[in-house]
């Protein structure tokens, strides 16, 4: 995984020099596992960036709390792994600053996904300089997969397949909805166990699936997207399965769903 990600970073830094883009800020989970093969679990939402800095010429730069520093250091094969911590004088910004150096003539960032916190850091810190978007760019590089990336597609397939069968096999009248969501985490779980070791790199990649299951059953079927309740299964009762949510494995998700019926 670390191979590959070390030469995905070098594919996109000679993209850069071929553009003339000195270097970019991402912010996107799945951009920065795609390049730097580490994620976090306690992130943004909770008002905690991380980012990639990574430049055209130099080598890439990765910003993280302190706390975390640890685990991703054994994660990633970036070497400059800067820290920022919640109280005092080391923010995330100052190490962000320091990253990008002098005054830059513009900055590129994933524009649509950038967090409001670092895109406003950066439009109060750098006045004046251009924001432009980076994501044609990565996205050109990403929607061509490599026999590793297939791979791992597949087994997210089969972890999927798993899912889908537990969803489906523990259906019965009575049955509350929430414990078929349960059963989808479990066998989803298991399944992705199989794909995984207890050393290197993979040792901090978790099996479980999680977020809430989105299943709609009875006269609410056609609610779109809500989850599942503990409202018991009747007879004759169409049951739809959204996995969008849930099947992901290694950063790479798949998006499907499924009706069935009680009977």
């Amino acid at each position: 995984m670390l191979d590959q990600a070390r030469t995905r970073t070098r594919d996109l830094q000679a993209r850069m020099r071929d553009l003339g883009i000195r270097r970019t800020v991402l912010t996107d989970e799945s951009s920065i596992a795609y390049l730097a093969g580490f994620w976090g679990y306690l992130g943004i939402d909770f008002g905690r960036p991380t980012m990639l800095v990574v430049n055209a010429e130099d080598a890439p730069i990765v910003i993280t709390p302190l706390m975390e520093s640890e685990m991703v250091a054994a994660m990633t094969w970036v070497e400059d792994v800067r820290t920022w911590e919640d109280v005092g004088q080391n923010s995330w910004g100052r190490a962000l600053a320091g990253a990008l150096g002098e005054v830059p003539e513009a900055i590129w960032v994933e524009r649509g996904s950038i967090p409001a916190i670092v895109r406003n850091f950066l439009d109060d810190s750098y006045p004046g300089v251009p924001i432009k978007d980076i994501s044609p760019v990565l996205g050109a590089l990403r929607m061509i997969k490599t026999p590793f990336e297939i791979e791992v597609m597949k087994q997210a397939g089969q972890i999927a397949s798993a899912m889908m069968a537990a969803a489906h096999g523990g259906l019965r009248e009575g049955l509350p909805e929430y414990e078929s969501a349960l059963a989808v985490i479990e066998a989803g779980s298991r399944k992705a166990a199989d794909f995984l070791t207890d050393t290197g790199w993979e040792r901090f990649v978790s099996p479980m699936i999680h977020n809430l299951q989105i299943l709609q059953s009875g006269r609410d079927t056609s609610m779109v997207h809500r989850r599942a309740s503990v409202r018991r299964y009747q007879r004759a009762d169409p049951v739809y399965f959204c996995f969008c949510n849930m099947a992901q494995f290694k950063q790479y998700k798949l998006g499907f769903d499924r009706m069935f019926h009680i009977v």
